[in-house]
């Protein structure tokens, strides 16, 4: 982000730089039971486009589940690492499908892997992540962390730290954290605003125990939003709210209302 107009847009964000997390799921759409929607990935590239126009520095760490997942593949009889590889390969052909999304709406992308894949993506080196954001270009994250046993949750949440997100952002199907799954209990009740502790224990699926654990020692918020609503990523960095803040402020958590 070079030119003073680009300053001045970046200045009026809430959140600069942010770690966009999605899951592979997220990518399917409508009723399909595995593969990759390219209207869902139209919309999501035009999210991001907006979100860069308004002088955001976005990185993306991007599921793998709509094609392969390792956990419950393992479950099955496979051996778990021998699983999880697989479900960072899928992760790859995810990122791959992003960049080219992204780019086709004309942003610059850089796509890291954990894994050695030269021909097609960089490796992660943390320094060359934050220059290429540094730059207006949105950096992809693949392969998870590169190690088995490890989620893109916690992916997420160790690329967000090592790159200095403001925040994490986790885009999915619904508008944010709730007592109780919206698609399946119609009485369940949004939060505006809870404290991770709380998501822990009452066990809200916002992100894996790892993933909220290394958030919580670095005191990184996270936010749970519907991705699929057109402009909720940039109303989000303006600072509107959208979704539910997931924060580790131990002074507000008890003033904060919690739906029974």
């Amino acid at each position: 982000m070079s030119t003073t107009s680009d300053d001045a847009s970046a200045a009026s964000l809430t959140y600069t730089r942010v770690l966009l997390k999605l899951s592979g799921e997220a990518l399917l759409g409508g009723d399909r039971a595995f593969g990759i929607d390219e209207a869902v990935l139209r919309n999501y590239a035009q999210e991001v486009r907006a979100a860069v126009e308004a002088g955001a520095e976005v990185a993306v760490v991007i599921g793998g589940g709509n094609i392969f997942r390792g956990v419950e593949n393992a479950m099955q009889g496979m051996t778990r690492a021998h699983a999880d590889y697989m479900g960072m390969l899928a992760t790859m052909i995810n990122a791959m499908a992003l960049q080219d999304a992204f780019e086709q709406v004309d942003l610059v992308t850089r796509l890291q892997s954990s894994i050695k894949m030269e021909e097609i993506a960089e490796p992660f080196i943390r320094r060359r992540a934050i220059r290429h954001l540094e730059k207006g270009r949105v950096v992809i994250f693949g392969a998870g962390t590169g190690n088995p046993y490890f989620t893109t949750d916690t992916a997420a949440a160790l690329r967000g730290l090592e790159i200095d997100a403001d925040v994490i952002l986790k885009g999915t199907r619904v508008d944010g954290v709730f007592t109780a799954d919206p698609e399946e209990d119609a009485s369940a009740e949004r939060f505006e605003r809870i404290h991770g502790q709380e998501v822990i224990g009452r066990d809200l699926r916002v992100m894996d125990k790892t993933a909220l654990t290394l958030c919580q020692e670095s005191k990184m918020p996270i936010i749970v939003f519907n991705m699929a609503t057109s402009g909720n990523l940039h109303r989000l960095l303006e600072g509107e709210t959208v979704g539910t803040r997931v924060h580790w402020d131990e002074a507000k958590a008890a003033a904060e209302r919690v739906p029974a």
